[in-house]
């Protein structure tokens, strides 16, 4: 299912999406901005990540195994330990290479994996107990402009959109596909890129010609770009409350971490 929401019944579901978007942010960002090192700070963010998981039902498990796919991505930051200036704790020989391994740069890669897994974390569970248009109504409430909001929803919506029309297309290729003595999938691989390469081609035609009536349905229904809830009401105290409570409790974490000497 590509849409990640879950209809359940948790305090994190129920609790005002402007509140979460903006406590999502201030999360991301106190990640962002902790002094790499920060070995007090680190385990706070992480107690409220896993907090805010077990509140909203999804478990933390569930937390845990979708954020692992962003870890590869990391990696990117791997060379820092070799790269990066500082006391030295050892090397290692790589093919014709002495790689000397830095203390700084271990740290520093390590500090970045972990702020962004726990980043993702909160993203996940964002999106997994907020449905989808009360996110754009977040935006839009965050003072994000109109154009931007539209394009980020009709961006999500195609993404649903292109994913049946490769449905009927694998479809159509099964119904017409015979199946060949020594070649189970229906063919040799060039063959298979052939029709892959086709399929691609007709996936993006076929998308342009969806997208254009799906606007030109949108406009006779009177769409101008605002995202729209048949009901908004103002925030109340308690979640005004909870609102800047969190941001609060996100700048202490910040000059905490700060204050106890983290590498910059």
């Amino acid at each position: 299912m590509i849409d990640p929401y879950r209809a359940i019944s948790s305090p994190v579901h129920r609790l005002d999406a402007r509140v979460k978007f903006p406590l999502s942010l201030a999360f991301i960002l106190t990640c962002s901005l902790v002094p790499h090192g920060s070995w007090v700070v680190f385990p706070l963010l992480l107690s409220i990540s896993l907090s805010a998981a077990i509140s909203s039902h999804l478990g933390v498990g569930y937390v845990l195994k979708r954020s692992m796919w962003t870890l590869p991505f990391v990696l990117a930051t791997f060379p820092l330990i070799f790269t990066f200036d500082g006391t030295s704790i050892g090397s290692i020989q790589f093919l014709y290479w002495d790689l000397t391994i830095s203390f700084d740069g271990l740290e520093r890669f390590v500090s970045i994996v972990f702020k962004s897994w726990l980043s993702v974390q909160v993203a996940i569970i964002l999106v997994s107990t907020t449905p989808f248009p009360q996110i754009l109504h977040a935006l839009r409430w965050l003072r994000v402009p109109k154009l931007l909001v539209a394009v980020i929803g009709l961006m999500w919506r195609y993404i649903f959109v292109m994913a049946g029309e490769a449905n009927r297309l694998l479809r159509a290729r099964e119904a017409r596909s015979g199946k060949v003595a020594g070649y189970p999938n229906g063919g040799k691989v060039a063959w298979r890129a052939r029709v892959a390469g086709g399929m691609a081609g007709n996936l993006f035609l076929r998308s342009l010609e969806r997208s254009d009536r799906v606007y030109a349905a949108m406009l006779s229904r009177g769409y101008d770009g605002e995202v729209r809830l048949l009901v908004e009401p103002p925030l109340g105290g308690d979640q005004l409350f909870q609102l800047f409570s969190g941001i609060g409790l996100f700048s202490l974490i910040i000059i905490l971490g700060f204050l106890l000497g983290g590498a910059s």
